[in-house]
């Protein structure tokens, strides 16, 4: 917990602690993440001002609210996608075969060729899941990452979780990204990831196995951008695409939101939401560049998540059009990352 020396607990205490809205990290098997992070601090990446805005405007005008609804439908339909649930298992291995249907249906098989997605498992059962397009370049080993967590949670966790918001929507928002840029056959110079992490709401568990990895690996990752909540838009208030300054990278932050004054219609709000709140957090932690971008100021977001109602038929402030706005950001994110030829 921030500013504290780590304690042990059990699970149920975590989930008391999560019930005063205490955020942490669970660092049982991640106890070493960001042993080597200050090398990485000191190197950091140069980002480019936004400059492909020809490409990444005719693929943001391919996306569509359809998949958007049609996916969060059937994602949100489990009766909760608890990490440790059959059915947090089950909504894993659905996005997994979503994930392999939209690349079949849009990717051409040359272009499937540079496409890999996988599994990283873990001990819980709901898996990780790391879509990869392979880069061209031979000489720029950087990786761009765009993530969401795909796991939900009631405030007790035997209860019912649909989680439309927290985080189902981020978990098809970056879908519909991916799908419209295979479909616009994007092959970048930069290797691009699309990560689908489990477990964050137990303490960012699966993007700080996954970045423990990358670590150990020494994965020259440039830049992780992560969505989590995307669809709601408070009554009676600006929609507006929430930027998060704290516990993130400053200079990916002001890319972030070069990219929203650009690509999308509606416009920032700079906002916080404190320690370990998502699992931008964990690469931040390894020492990588990363950001956070939600659905509104953080004081406006959805007060319905880790309930049962967190459903998409809640009220009329759930919005797809909203969703979509974040599907333009990941796009952008991803073209002029993966496409720059900014040096380090």
């Amino acid at each position: 917990m921030d500013g504290q020396a780590p304690v042990w607990m059990t699970e149920l205490e975590k989930i008391q602690a999560k019930a005063q809205g205490i955020k942490f990290f669970d660092i049982t098997d991640t106890q070493d993440l960001g042993h080597s992070s200050s090398a990485r601090f000191q190197s950091k990446f140069s980002f480019p001002v936004p400059n492909n805005t020809e490409t990444v405007q005719s693929i943001i005008k391919t996306l569509s609210t359809d998949g958007l609804k049609e996916n969060l439908e059937r994602f949100s339909c489990f009766r909760t996608r608890y990490y440790r649930s059959d059915t947090g298992k089950q909504s894993q291995q659905w996005l997994l075969s979503k994930i392999a249907e939209i690349t079949t249906k849009y990717a051409s098989e040359s272009l499937r060729e540079i496409i890999t997605a996988s599994e990283f498992p873990h001990s819980w059962g709901q898996n990780s899941i790391i879509l990869r397009i392979e880069g061209s370049s031979k000489s720029d080993d950087g990786v761009v990452i765009i993530g969401a967590h795909q796991d939900s949670t009631n405030m007790w966790p035997f209860l019912a979780a649909p989680g439309a918001d927290d985080d189902g929507s981020g978990s098809v928002t970056i879908l519909e990204s991916y799908r419209a840029l295979i479909a616009a056959d994007f092959r970048p110079l930069r290797t691009v990831e699309f990560h689908w992490y489990s477990a964050e709401e137990g303490g960012l568990l699966g993007s700080q196995a996954v970045a423990k990895d990358y670590e150990t690996r020494s994965v020259n990752v440039l830049a992780m951008s992560q969505f989590d909540m995307t669809a709601w838009v408070k009554r009676g208030t600006r929609e507006e695409v929430g930027i998060i300054s704290d516990f993130t990278d400053e200079d990916l932050t002001a890319f972030n939101k070069a990219l929203v004054d650009l690509y999308l219609n509606i416009p920032y709000v700079v906002t916080k939401c404190g320690y370990a709140c998502s699992d931008h957090a964990s690469w931040r932690k390894a020492g990588y560049p990363s950001s956070f971008t939600i659905e509104s100021s953080f004081e406006n977001s959805n007060k319905n998540i880790h309930s049962v109602n967190d459903r998409i038929d809640i009220s009329d402030e759930f919005s797809f059009d909203h969703m979509l706005e974040f599907s333009k950001l990941a796009v952008a994110f991803a073209v002029e990352l993966g496409n720059s030829t900014s040096e380090n």
